[in-house]
């Protein structure tokens, strides 16, 4: 991966703002979340103004002029550099080509899963399961309604892409929960004889300290 001179995503969400015409940092806000953007990029005003003075820095934005409205502070419009340009163009090439490991909180828990009991483990797998069959649905929701009101596909591709991962997720987690529940899961036998295991040692460090204690305690 490239090493970016600034590498928060919302960088990269700010230089397509300015792709599209000079902007100041308020219209960007309200330009991605009006979109939907704020769904696939985290988006706070505090780290949107960050975010802005470290792209400027580097030569990426430079500020064109300020404007006011009324009686509401000064803003600062900005716009695009060609090395600005050139960095946008290049980062979002490299994330559609390039697969990139991500660390997913998923994945650590599945990772770490076996320090629990697998009647616990099923049973938050379903929990998971449920939550996701809620985000699916609230994905074709909102899909049906952008599709309703005439808006081409191509503005929501990343809703689409979200939506077959969480249904691969949900579809692959069931699975999961279901063969952990059946005692089919391969490796179920080790996984509880592991746990026994710990139980007993456990136990037994357990009596050593109050052995200890109590002779402390005689002498």
């Amino acid at each position: 991966m490239t090493k970016r001179k600034v590498s928060n995503p919302l960088a990269l969400a700010v230089l397509a703002c300015l792709f599209e015409r000079p902007m100041h940092p308020y219209e960007m806000a309200t330009t991605l979340r009006e979109r939907g953007k704020d769904q696939s990029i985290k988006l706070n005003y505090g780290s949107l103004y960050t975010v802005v003075e470290a792209l400027q820095q580097h030569g990426l934005i430079v500020a064109q002029e300020t404007e006011r409205e009324g009686r509401r502070p000064e803003r600062t419009v900005y716009r695009l550099t060609d090395a600005g340009r050139m960095e946008l163009i290049d980062w979002v090439s490299e994330l559609l080509s390039r697969p990139a490991k991500e660390f997913t909180r998923f994945e650590a828990g599945l990772s770490l899963a076996g320090v629990l009991p697998p009647e616990d483990v099923a049973a938050l797998l379903h929990q998971r399961c449920d939550q996701l069959e809620m985000e699916t649905s609230q994905i074709r929701s909102a899909l049906r309604l952008v599709e309703q009101r005439g808006l081409k596909r191509v503005f929501v591709i990343e809703s689409e892409y979200l939506l077959a991962m969480r249904e691969a997720e949900l579809a692959w987690t069931r699975k999961l929960a279901d063969e952990i529940t059946s005692g089919t899961l391969d490796g179920i036998a080790e996984w509880i004889a592991f746990l026994r295991t710990g139980a007993e040692a456990d136990q037994k460090h357990q009596a050593s300290q109050a052995h200890e204690a109590h002779e402390e305690s005689e002498g």
